[in-house]
Formats: structure tokens, sequence, C-alpha cells
């Protein structure tokens, strides 16, 4: 394998990410609204002395699970349809290059966009939070950018495997945005309503939640923030009773199953396609 193609694929694949109309407004969309809440949470400074890192990482909590997994579903999405549909992944791959080179080019070259959106987002936020509330409580905020990363991850994975199995770029977009509201779906209320109907216990509960990475990485940010896991009630006593002090790390190798599982999904169908 030759890192330098590895190298120029991924550039090209990050100029296309910064070219895409979606992944632009989404990218300011987040960026936006994470400076804002942090404006919003400053507002009461000067009156109760408690907004900071740690009270900002809580807050972005949620907008992170709205707008990360799209983000990732549809960067992953658009990133090989779009050039097979066109023809030019068939010249590409003419050229004196792998398939192995061509698919980690492409799939770093999107992390890389990915993650320079999370750090312009978290980042722009923690500027305007030190400069008025100083830096405590600030392993909070990197704990949560870390666990975005992931998730972020997660989702960019599942979205080269819906790129590769589909055949038209609308396809995947379509396939995409109906993984993202089926995710949504099996959120807190989606959950609860499942808990109701089937009479589920505790512990099935709890391990239903796993098969949502959005919901792994909220037990696990809020596991990792506040060391308590009460507001999801008694799935979420029955995590900390059963997992203790284990139960962030087995949510953070969640996280890394559903990002390595799915990408070695998309990379054997992708090397199977391109032998066919």
């Amino acid at each position: 394998m030759s890192f330098e193609t590895v190298r120029v694929i991924m550039e090209k694949e990050i100029r296309d990410a910064l070219r895409n109309r979606w992944f632009l407004v989404i990218s300011a969309l987040f960026t936006l609204l994470s400076v804002a809440l942090s404006l919003l949470g400053l507002s009461g400074l000067g009156s109760f002395g408690i907004a900071g890192f740690g009270r900002t990482a809580a807050s972005l909590l949620n907008l992170v699970l709205l707008i990360v997994p799209v983000m990732g579903l549809l960067l992953g999405a658009m990133s090989i349809v779009g050039e097979r549909e066109q023809g030019t992944l068939v010249t590409l791959l003419a050229q004196p290059v792998t398939v192995n080179e061509v698919f980690l080019g492409k799939y770093l070259g999107a992390t890389a966009a990915m993650i320079a959106t999370v750090f312009l987002g978290f980042g722009a936020s923690a500027l305007v939070i030190a400069k008025y509330a100083g830096f405590e409580q600030s392993g909070d905020y990197l704990v949560l950018v870390l666990f975005t990363i992931l998730l972020g991850l997660a989702y960019l994975s599942l979205g080269f495997c819906v790129s590769i199995f589909v055949k038209r770029h609308a396809t995947a977009v379509g396939v995409a945005l109906f993984i993202w509201f089926l995710f949504m779906f099996l959120s807190d209320l989606g959950l609860m309503g499942t808990a109701m109907v089937l009479k589920l216990s505790p512990g099935a509960l709890f391990w239903l939640v796993l098969i949502n990475p959005a919901q792994a990485f909220k037990i696990a940010v809020i596991g990792s923030l506040q060391k308590s896991l009460e507001a999801f009630g008694a799935a979420g006593l029955y995590a900390s009773e059963t997992l203790g002090d284990w139960l962030v790390p087995a949510l953070s190798a969640v996280m890394a199953a559903w990002i390595l599982f799915p990408l070695l999904a998309a990379f054997l169908f992708f090397r199977r396609r391109c032998v066919e």
C-alpha cells in the first residue's frame, strides 16, 4: 500500500466535502448553534455564576445528538455512490491504485472533514466560554468532544455502507435520512413506548439501548459527566449496578463496534464490487 496515494485520495475527499452543500450547511448550523448555546448559558453568569464548560457540555449534548449523526450519515452516503454514478470511480480504479488505497483514502478524508467540523463548532464555543467564564470543568468539555467524534465516526461508517450498497445518489441520501429518523425514533420516547408495549425489564431495556449508537453515546457522556444515570430510570440504575466503573469503557467499546463493523462490511462489499 502506498501512503502517498492514500494521502492524495484523502485530500481529494476533503475537497469534495468542502464543495458539498449539504455538508457546508450542516457544519455552519452546528457551529452557529454551538456558539448560541454557549452564549445562552453565559447569559445567567452574572446572576448565578454557574455558567462554564461543564454546564455548556450538558446543554450541547442534545445538539450533538441532533446534528452529528445526520452529518456523518450524509457525508458517508455521498462519498462513493456519487463518483460511481458519474463514472469517475471507474476512472480512478483504472489508475495504478489498489482498492484498499481508494477505500482508505476516502474514509480518512471524510473522517478528517467531519472531525474538522466538530473542532470548529466546539472550538468556537470554547473560545466564548473561556473568555467569559474561564477554564473550570474544561475536562468535561473535552469528554464531550471525544465522544462526539466517536458518534460521528459510527454514523460515517453507516453512511459508507449506504453509499456502497445503493446505486444512485438520490437513493443514498434518502436511505441516510431514513436511518437518521429511525435512530431518532429509537431514542428516549421510542424506547419508552417500546418498553411499555413489550413490558421489558430494566435489563432488557438497557441492552435494547445499545442497538442505537446515539443512546450509547448519551449514556456514556452523562455517565462521565454526572457519575449517575438516575435520569434514565430503572435502565440507568441497572446499567450502573451491573457495570459499575466499567460502564463508560463498555459503552466506548460499543461505539467502537458501531464504527468498525459497518466499516468492515462496507470495505468487503466495496472490494467485491470492484473485483466484479
